[in-house]
């Protein structure tokens, strides 16, 4: 698989990670994205670097802890042929994350945790989860800088930042990318964030790049999805917003049998049309899937193509809200 650069200072990863969120559940029980099947997860993860895919993501607050614990185990022999991302800035209590936490001693105790359980003695990308109302995005920024110096860590990431963050940020310590939802139907960034990325060399790395599986065209509805599963909550999935979403479908499982492809396959392809800087994490948990996804990367969309996909769901268009918490809405672009 081809390589994309990320940024300026030398980080360069394969044009498509593996977004490992799902792979571990969550303190053992039920994932977000349904039944956990460790082994495959596993399998899916040395798959990926047959593929070519060398670019992982993870977080502390994914089980939280067992996820990253999962990837570390499942890249143990092989760390010298991955690029391992994670996450930090949730003041996690009892297993579930209760606010913010991105105090610069934080910022160095999770970091040695999450090393830890990576099994690793550094971390390629690390990432502010969300942003800290309540701490200068500065001394966040000089605290991961400091793990950089120390050799712990060797790139510095933002998620779900502000544009007038980003600058502040950037300003202290080069950030080499920035993790935000992007998708076909989640269009936010491209008024203002990720043309700032561009003008500051910053890579962007679209989550949820398939819509939360979506754009796949394959998904129910979310009444009929049990309960442990996010999407059951999901506004988008529910009611007349599923079907009004559904119908924008309909234009991508077009454009894809015109290429004898698949609609997830058009749908990265889309994003990674958008820029060398953008490497899309569709989470996998299965081979199968993930053998899918990487069809994307040799995927040439045409000028046609591309008009038809941004007519299909224009920024804003898509029907229901991003997320069914006004708490979640609070911690994005901040």
């Amino acid at each position: 698989m081809n390589k994309r650069k990320l940024g300026t200072q030398g980080l360069e990863v394969s044009a498509l990670g593996l977004g490992c969120m799902g792979m571990a559940g969550t303190s053992g029980q039920a994932a977000m994205y349904g039944v956990v099947d460790v082994d495959e997860a596993v399998a899916t993860i040395d798959r990926a670097l047959e593929l070519g895919v060398n670019f992982f993501d993870t977080a502390e607050i994914y089980g939280p802890y067992i996820n990253e614990e999962l990837v570390g185990r499942a890249l143990k022999d092989k760390r010298d042929q991955a690029v391992i991302a994670t996450k930090f800035g949730f003041r996690i209590v009892h297993g579930k994350a209760m606010g913010t936490d991105s105090r610069p001693e934080n910022v160095r105790a999770v970091a040695e945790a999450s090393l830890k359980r990576l099994g690793t003695d550094h971390i390629d990308l690390l990432y502010q989860h969300r942003v800290d109302p309540n701490v200068p995005i500065e001394d966040t920024v000089g605290a991961m800088a400091a793990l950089v110096t120390e050799g712990k860590v060797r790139f510095l990431g933002l998620s779900e930042a502000g544009p007038a963050t980003i600058r502040r940020a950037h300003a202290v310590h080069p950030i080499s990318a920035l993790q935000s939802e992007w998708s076909l139907w989640e269009r936010g960034v491209e008024d203002e964030i990720w043309p700032l990325c561009q003008e500051l060399g910053i890579g962007f790395v679209p989550y949820s790049p398939l819509g939360r599986g979506f754009l796949t065209g394959s998904q129910p509805r979310a009444e009929d999805l049990p309960a442990s599963d996010y999407r059951s909550k999901d506004p988008r999935y529910q009611g007349t917003n599923y079907d009004a979403n559904m119908a924008a479908v309909a234009v991508v499982k077009a454009v894809a049998a015109g290429h004898n492809a698949t609609a997830a396959q058009v749908a990265l392809a889309w994003l990674l049309a958008k820029g060398d800087g953008v490497v899309p994490i569709p989470g996998s948990k299965r081979r199968v899937t993930l053998e899918d996804n990487a069809g994307a990367a040799t995927l040439a969309l045409t000028a046609d193509d591309m008009v038809a996909l941004d007519a299909a769901l224009p920024p804003g268009t898509t029907a229901g809200d991003r997320y069914g918490s006004k708490a979640m809405m609070a911690m994005v672009r901040l």
